[in-house]
């Protein structure tokens, strides 16, 4: 089993890969005249360019991560490429190259990092794609995702449902530790305190459990509690104060 499968087979269980496979299900299996566009929403951190990876491999989706600086252009270009197929030259004939493109696979289209689809206005293209398909089409963002939605009528009106992300929870450090502490035992209390100090963060959470396998190796320990752990302190989300000059 190659390490990508092993990733894919371990995050499988974390809460917000869950909710996100059990979205695209419910769009698939929709009935006959329900919209099919939806939307996973939540706070930077969460867990949800991981959940797209997990569930673009498990339905055979179509993946774009979009960037700050892209065009609608750029947009169908990428998704092109995702799909292996020579661009057309203008947008017009892009859109329609990808919508025939899903149509005649039924893959779904997930795109992450949706909210520049909003602030660059390359949200109608999509909208196109999905009106032209009829596949379903899971926009991923920020927290403030369905907001900014709600300003257009044409894309808010063909949202089957908002499912928002959840901030990381015990069960889920350990999933994780078999992947960044997977030699050290961790004591009850301790996953708290390490949750607490990540804010709930999956991000900081799978930052903070490889600062203790660090930690573990440089003290020999194969176990951590409150009281072995001590004073050391968790990487967290303020920024470090300044320091005083060197003289």
């Amino acid at each position: 089993m190659t390490q990508t499968q092993q990733l894919y087979n371990t995050v499988a269980p974390l809460r917000n890969v869950s909710a996100l496979v059990v979205l695209i299900e419910r769009v698939n299996a929709r009935p006959v005249g329900l919209p099919g566009m939806a939307a996973f929403y939540g706070p930077s951190g969460y867990g949800k360019t991981t959940a797209a990876v997990y569930a673009a491999n498990k339905f055979n989706a179509y993946q774009v991560q979009l960037k700050s600086c892209w065009t609608g252009k750029k947009l169908c270009q990428a998704l092109l490429q995702e799909m292996g197929l020579e661009p057309r030259k203008t947008i017009a004939d892009m859109v329609d190259q990808i919508a025939q493109e899903m149509s005649f696979t039924n893959r779904p289209l997930l795109i992450d990092e949706a909210d520049f689809l909003v602030a660059r206005k390359m949200i109608e293209i999509v909208r196109d794609i999905y009106e032209s398909s009829d596949v379903p089409v899971i926009l991923i963002g920020e927290e403030l995702l369905p907001q900014k939605l709600q300003k257009w009528e044409r894309v808010h009106g063909r949202m089957m449902d908002w499912v928002g992300a959840q901030p990381a929870c015990l069960s889920d450090i350990d999933h994780l530790a078999k992947i960044y502490c997977p030699d050290v035992a961790l004591d009850p209390a301790f996953k708290e305190h390490l949750l607490r100090s990540s804010h709930h963060s999956i991000r900081r959470v799978c930052v903070n459990l490889a600062k203790v396998a660090e930690e573990a190796v440089v003290s020999g320990f194969d176990s951590i509690d409150l009281k072995s752990w001590g004073k050391r302190e968790f990487f967290a989300c303020a920024a470090p104060a300044p320091r005083r000059e060197l003289a």
